[in-house]
């Protein structure tokens, strides 16, 4: 694990204001004082929330929703004026803002106005990209918007090993977005956004986890995480991408020879205790292993968040994973531990 970056790590409590640090110390004591009770409390509003700026993506990536065309609920884009009635609602508590769900967020044209309202209100912002859409004036206009993190999802350092997860993508797209990033950035004199190649460990790509950290170097990114792939099929893994390095897997094999998951599911989670996700829609779903939207807790057409974060349905879930989280099916195949490692 590398030394802390400090210049994330400053502007990121650079974001803190009073409001925002007595939210967060009442939700970490309802999650401590629920464990002690062994009942369902929640005080406070959400430290961090994921915004999905859109359903749709130009690849097909074999073990995602989005990239399968697989949705059950429907495909659309965030709009703006529902995006910033329900920011001006949640801002004074919310310091932490992820600008994404499923999809792409750069195929939503008013993405990076988005970005901007957010920021613009004090909220530390980041989204996750395939960086095919990172052109020289989208580049630019990513830095001005103030986003504060770009995450880079770049699952192999060659076109014939990116290709086999990244279906339909294009390597040289990818690495010439970062390059405009960084680009800009110096253009530009900013610190931010904060940028890293996430590198998503499959079968196909593990051989190249050395050449991905040299790749970044040269580019000039600002760090590489490596991150453990969610597999739905994991019990007979159809698709062959369970990787054989048992550190960059999120499963391990019982005596029979099947894949089971690693992580050992406790009946607490700290993820819905301090966040949540909202679909471009307005769905308000628990977490990002929802991705179905199965698990619908509210829906801001008909209420406000903070109406739907205390509302009867969200008081029943939590209570239901505090009695049997095993039952819950999101929860099966949760990276909890198992999820990411920095290089």
């Amino acid at each position: 694990m590398p030394a802390i970056n400090w210049n994330d790590t400053i502007n990121l409590a650079s974001k803190i204001t009073f409001n925002r640090f007595w939210n967060g110390v009442k939700v970490l004591s309802s999650f401590y004082a629920g464990r002690l009770l062994n009942k369902p409390l929640q005080w406070g509003y959400p430290v961090s929330i994921s915004f999905e700026p859109t359903t749709s993506c130009n690849l097909r990536c074999p073990e995602c929703p989005s990239g399968l065309r697989a949705f059950t609920r429907p495909t659309g884009m965030l709009q703006k004026d529902f995006f910033t009635r329900t920011i001006d609602d949640i801002h004074k508590e919310l310091l932490y803002l992820i600008f994404y769900f499923q999809g792409e967020p750069y195929l939503n044209p008013d993405f990076l106005d988005m970005v901007k309202y957010a920021s613009n209100k004090g909220i530390y912002t980041a989204t996750s990209t395939n960086a095919h859409y990172l052109t020289d004036a989208a580049a630019k206009r990513t830095v001005e918007s103030g986003l504060d993190r770009l995450i880079i999802s770049i699952d192999g350092t060659t076109q014939d090993v990116y290709k086999q997860y990244r279906i339909g993508g294009n390597i040289d797209k990818v690495l010439e977005g970062a390059k405009n990033i960084v680009k800009w950035k110096k253009e530009l004199n900013s610190k931010t956004p904060f940028v890293f190649f996430q590198f998503l460990v499959v079968k196909p790509n593990e051989h190249q986890i050395e050449d991905i950290k040299r790749l970044a170097k040269e580019i000039g990114v600002d760090e590489v995480r490596f991150k453990t792939a969610q597999i739905y099929d994991y019990a007979t893994d159809p698709n062959q991408l369970i990787p054989t390095t048992d550190k960059f897997s999120r499963y391990k094999k019982d005596a029979a020879g099947n894949y089971i998951p690693k992580n050992k599911l406790a009946n607490r989670c700290w993820k819905m205790q301090h966040a949540n996700v909202i679909t471009w829609d307005g769905l308000v779903v628990p977490c990002c292993f929802d991705k179905d939207a199965l698990h619908q807790l509210g829906n801001l057409k008909n209420q406000s968040f903070k109406e739907v974060w205390n509302n009867d349905n969200y008081k029943q879930f939590r209570s239901e994973l505090l009695k049997s989280r095993k039952n819950i099916d999101i929860c099966a195949n949760c990276s909890e531990g198992t999820s990411v490692w920095k290089d």
